[in-house]
């Protein structure tokens, strides 16, 4: 086993005993949180290119498989808040029985029998190699400059729409509710099944709450991409490190090339987090999650509307 391999193995071992400590303590924020960060990660290493992955084709099946189960329970925590390809319904996946996946997460390298549950990962469109994209986008309109440096934004096929509920209130604390109201393209009326993933991240970009994806745009209007839909931070505004950040991936399907790309993002901090309307400017790819090289989408006067709530006892 590599060192890599090694490494990998014992962040997501301890991951999954968080998570599953947190589920048996009765503590399901906490549990849905640390389930949903792992299964990105194990999603994420699944659909990782051959020569650039710690693990054989069929362990990245399982790996896969392991984070269909982690969102599964996740989902049976909190309400269905999206479909799974699988028999397996979210309401009969139990801790028991993803207690029973440590083991061969655990020994992933030589696990060779039958994965325990009826479940499937979710089908990944294409993933671009290195560079790719950039000659792939550079046709792209000339003002938003195609792609910026850096590794490409493609990701695997997920199912718009895994919001999640408001947090349980708590004496002295704010919650933020934050209603994506619009977000000003110029070519708003071209994008195909438009959404935004929305995460909070710290200043290395590793996220502090779960991810969430909007539902596709209600509708497409001039240079406007409408949503209308209202986010809620999934951990109180006094809990969030210095330095904390909330960002916006704007994201849309490219048919003929059979991915969905990220076209910009945006971000609020810390400081930005008040009561009332805000538009926030818009950036070149790819998402910069530690916010130290920015460059604008565009000189023209196309923002990120939002509308913010803050809800404290």
């Amino acid at each position: 086993m590599s060192e890599a391999a090694r490494s990998l193995l014992q962040r997501w071992g301890a991951s999954f005993r968080k998570g599953t400590d947190f589920d048996s303590w009765g503590q399901l924020v906490e549990a849905i949180d640390e389930y949903q960060i792992l299964a990105r990660h194990l999603q994420k290493e699944a659909q990782s290119q051959p020569n650039n992955s710690e693990f054989t084709e069929d362990q990245k099946k399982t790996l896969a498989k392991i984070a269909t189960c982690l969102e599964l329970r996740s989902a049976a925590l909190q309400g269905p808040f999206r479909k799974q390809e699988s028999t397996q319904s979210q309401e009969e996946f139990k801790l028991e029985d993803l207690k029973k996946l440590e083991p061969i997460l655990k020994n992933i390298l030589s696990y060779n029998k039958e994965f325990p549950f009826d479940v499937q990962p979710v089908p990944p469109r294409k993933i671009l190699a290195p560079g790719e994209e950039e000659d792939l986008e550079f046709e792209e309109d000339e003002e938003e400059g195609g792609a910026g440096a850096g590794s490409p934004d493609a990701f695997p096929a997920r199912i718009p729409g895994t919001l999640l509920p408001r947090l349980p209130s708590e004496p002295g604390m704010t919650l933020l509710t934050l209603k994506i109201e619009k977000i000003g393209l110029k070519d708003a009326g071209q994008c195909i099944d438009p959404y935004i993933t929305v995460s909070v991240k710290d200043l290395n970009g590793i996220d502090l709450t779960p991810v969430q994806d909007t539902p596709v745009a209600s509708r497409k209007e001039d240079t406007y991409v409408h949503f209308n839909v209202d986010i809620e931070i999934q951990k109180h505004v006094e809990k969030l490190t210095k330095g904390a950040a909330i960002f916006f991936e704007f994201k849309h399907y490219k048919p003929k090339k059979r991915f969905t790309s990220t076209k910009c993002f945006a971000f609020m901090e810390m400081d930005e987090i008040k009561p009332g309307p805000i538009v926030i400017e818009l950036y070149k790819k790819p998402t910069d999650f530690k916010r130290k090289k920015l460059q604008l989408l565009t000189k023209k006067p196309l923002y990120l509307h939002l509308h913010q709530t803050l809800h404290k006892e």
